[in-house]
């Protein structure tokens, strides 16, 4: 749980939901909001995707 919590791209996709929820509260409620949402989900899904890409591959290693 450690290595998720730690990596800089888990932790900056985590991050940038801080903006969202602002924008999700004081802006419009539109098509583009959905769509904003939804890349966010992507980004963290990636960045955890990579952190387990890169775990595996030092587990081959050893």
């Amino acid at each position: 749980m450690r290595k998720y919590l730690l990596n800089t791209s888990v932790l900056s996709s985590l991050f940038g939901a801080f903006g969202l929820v602002q924008t999700t509260r004081k802006g419009p409620k539109d098509w583009r909001l959905a769509l904003m949402w939804i890349s966010w989900a992507m980004t963290v899904a990636i960045a955890v995707g990579t952190v387990i890409e890169d775990n595996r591959a030092l587990e081959l290693e050893d």
